[in-house]
């Protein structure tokens, strides 16, 4: 029978490790280890440090968000499971250089240091911007809603909370009344005594929380045209209802802006109500802000960067706010499907493409590749030049429909007159007049904002825009998601959510430094 050398899995062994050695070249650890050693600027996390002359010495916060950053990348989230890593794990020895910071400073980091972590994701972006990796053409905004660390049974109004606790009183009642039996009941067991007794306890905390909770706060408002109450939660007030493709959950919409280029994320933000209306704002606000605060940009949309969002974030009050400020953007309302002729048969033949071919052959420029602004009765031509308003009058079938003409000596030395006009040969003979468009209005009330965007949309230009938002904001989510294990949000308060948000997007861009910048090999 042949020998081998015998195995014992039970002893322990001394290994001499260089922990720089495991830090293998290419991967996620060496890039966080090289960019929080060699470029990142920490100093930004002293001030809450107070053992300059006194106290022992703290943990480096470039090691503690080193670990961090990488025990997120894996889908560990878990304090107590990152401490046990640093025992046991030889990635996490190396990247805390043999540091056991316990799970309570863990937790007390992610936790507290939400301005501190924001200034990290603005210093990462602003590396990704000098090594080119931002293209600042096309910025596509979305959100992504995830489930709090609440449950969704402890929400309600404070009419509802009110009858939940009258409910609970009448509760506690009853089983007072058959916990009393059972004590003047000689046959009954003491188990049936003691599930009784906890019961009454289960029901007293639960009543005791809602009763604390009216008393301290106040009833939250929604956002909107009509402000009404909407529904609070007891656990985690900040957070929201809202609905999702997998049900209501209660949570938070973690709203992400990305770049084109190389699908850079330039903003990160949560939000805790399902609506995403009123994100829009406080997100294009936000990133004019950072651009010009890291000195990318004074004015990142009036240089003309190319915002889409979708159907989420479309109402009348948004389309007036890019119209005002002149931002570049493109949002859909939820029929700009039903319009466009590709998805006529969508329903029927679900997964396959339908291209309107009649409209290929035309050697026309079609109207709907014209600039029209209903609420200024404007219109710019594809070369750019604005054509004269002709007034508003009802068509044959009775439609309301605005009627512009391009000036003929602006479209007789145009260099799309051949594909624009119908006839370019009159033009050049200064017979007739310049290219002549028209739209049909709503003749049910006067035009409005929505309008405005509705024929940005549906324009080639538009749809040819709008088509690449989705293959740039949806593989962001899909890596965060799947690849970084984030299906929930487990802090409390939106300040802390928003620290975990931060640093999943961190991770992300991080990435795209590793893959396509240019840090260290």
């Amino acid at each position: 029978m042949p020998r081998f050398i015998p195995l014992n899995y039970q002893q322990n062994s001394m290994v001499v490790i260089n922990y720089l050695d495991q830090l293998q070249s290419g991967t996620f650890e060496h890039a966080i280890h090289h960019l929080i050693d060699e470029r990142l600027d920490l100093s930004v996390f002293y001030p809450k440090y107070q053992n300059d002359a006194t106290g022992r010495p703290a943990y480096d916060p470039g090691a503690l968000l080193k670990i961090i950053l990488f025990a997120y990348s894996k889908g560990i989230t878990s304090s107590r499971e990152i401490q046990w890593c640093c025992e046991t794990n030889v990635i996490f020895k190396a990247l805390s250089c043999d540091t056991v910071p316990h799970f309570t400073t863990i937790a007390n980091f992610v936790s507290g240091r939400r301005k501190e972590i924001e200034k990290v994701f603005e210093h990462v972006l602003l590396i990704c911007h000098t090594q080119g990796l931002l293209g600042n053409e096309l910025f596509a905004i979305d959100g992504c809603k995830m489930s709090s660390n609440a449950a969704k049974e402890w929400s309600g109004t404070f009419k509802e909370l009110k009858e939940k606790r009258a409910k609970l009183k009448r509760q506690i009642r009853y089983q007072m009344r058959e916990h009393e039996k059972l004590d003047k009941c000689e046959a009954a067991d003491e188990v049936r005594k003691q599930r009784a007794a906890q019961t009454i306890d289960t029901l007293n905390k639960a009543h005791d929380k809602i009763d604390a909770f009216l008393k301290q706060a106040a009833p939250r408002m929604g956002k909107g045209k009509r402000i009404q109450e909407v529904k609070s939660n007891i656990t985690d007030n900040e957070s929201g209802k809202m609905t999702t493709s997998k049900g209501t959950i209660q949570g938070y919409n973690g709203v992400a802006t990305v770049d084109k280029k190389h699908q850079v994320i330039v903003d990160a933000q949560v939000f805790g109500e399902g609506q995403e209306h009123h994100t829009l704002q406080p997100v294009l606000v936000n990133i004019q802000d950072r651009f010009r605060r890291l000195a990318i940009s004074d004015d990142i949309l009036k240089a003309q960067t190319i915002i889409t969002a979708d159907t989420g974030f479309a109402n009348e009050s948004n389309m007036q706010y890019l119209h005002d400020n002149g931002v570049n953007a493109y949002i859909p309302d939820n029929r700009f499907r039903s319009r466009d002729p590709k998805f006529s048969e969508q329903k029927q033949k679900y997964g396959k493409r339908h291209q309107d071919k009649t409209s290929r052959n035309k050697t026309v420029i079609p109207a709907s590749e014209f600039s029209f602004d209903p609420v200024n009765n404007s219109c710019v031509c594809p070369a750019g030049n604005i054509i004269s308003f002709r007034g508003i009058r009802e068509n044959e079938q009775g439609i309301k429909t605005a009627y512009f003409e391009g000036k003929l000596l602006q479209c007789r030395h145009c260099d799309k007159k051949t594909q624009c006009m119908h006839n370019p040969s009159a033009a050049d003979h200064r017979k007739g007049a310049g290219r002549q468009v028209s739209f049909r209005l709503d003749s049910n009330r006067p035009p409005n904002y929505t309008d405005w965007m509705k024929h940005r949309v549906d324009s080639p230009k538009g749809k040819q825009i709008y088509s690449h938002r989705m293959s740039v904001v949806e593989p962001v989510f899909g890596n965060i998601g799947t690849n970084k294990k984030l299906n929930r949000f487990s802090l409390r308060g939106k300040d802390k959510v928003q620290t975990q948000w931060y640093l999943y997007c961190l991770i992300h861009n991080i990435e795209k430094l590793k893959n396509y910048g240019q840090l260290a090999a």
